[in-house]
């Protein structure tokens, strides 16, 4: 095409007077069906897909042993055992994670208590949902929350520091019920508390 030609079509496209349907300007798309994804890959594409088979192993391979190195210790005279959780919830794997293990223990016949500050308060609220309370937007969203309600309806205790849920304008009437609030300096006298018990403590945190 001519630059002169070209620029007479241009005129014509972009003209305020010249009227036209919307779709002249805007194309629509096609999305790429599955089915024909293959049939666009390159030659080297195909090579390096297929130059290492995968998977290597069939579903249901075992990749590790299953030999448990130490003893499975159950409590004994009334041991104890405190968590403490400063992590926030979703963000931190190892505030999930300390709640499993704190209801092991739980059900291996420790006291079994769980301290939540700072961010960690977050872990402890009743409202997480979208679009509304208790509704799960992912798979999971709910696991903390669930997780909680079987370690104390097991027995378990759970305390939640005021001021981790004030730093970040959480309320406390919207903590998961049974969760023990708890005033800013009582994570200090806690773990004196049970330290004086004899506790075994997990203290865990995020960066």
């Amino acid at each position: 095409m001519s630059p002169s030609r070209a620029r007479s079509l241009f005129a014509r496209i972009f003209s305020p007077d010249t009227e036209r349907p919307a779709r002249a300007v805007v194309t629509p798309v096609p999305v790429a069906k599955a089915s024909t994804v293959m049939s666009v890959l390159t030659d080297l594409e195909k090579q390096s897909l297929t130059e290492i088979p995968h998977p290597s192993l069939p579903e249901g391979s075992s990749l590790y042993g299953g030999t448990k190195v130490f003893p499975d210790y159950q409590a004994e005279n009334g041991e104890t055992y405190f968590t403490l959780v400063h992590g926030i919830a979703h963000e931190s794997s190892v505030s999930f994670v300390a709640i499993l293990q704190a209801t092991r223990a739980l059900r291996k016949g420790f006291e079994s208590a769980i301290y939540f500050y700072g961010p960690g308060s977050l872990n402890c609220l009743a409202t997480r949902g979208f679009p509304t309370t208790g509704t799960s937007a992912f798979p999971g969203e709910h696991n903390i929350n669930n997780s909680l309600a079987t370690f104390i309806a097991e027995g378990g205790k759970v305390y939640c520091c005021r001021f981790g849920l004030s730093l970040h304008g959480a309320r406390e009437e919207d903590l998961i019920e049974g969760v023990i609030p708890t005033h800013p300096i009582d994570v200090q006298d806690a773990l004196i508390h049970y330290a004086r018990k004899g506790a075994i403590i997990n203290s865990t945190y995020m960066f």
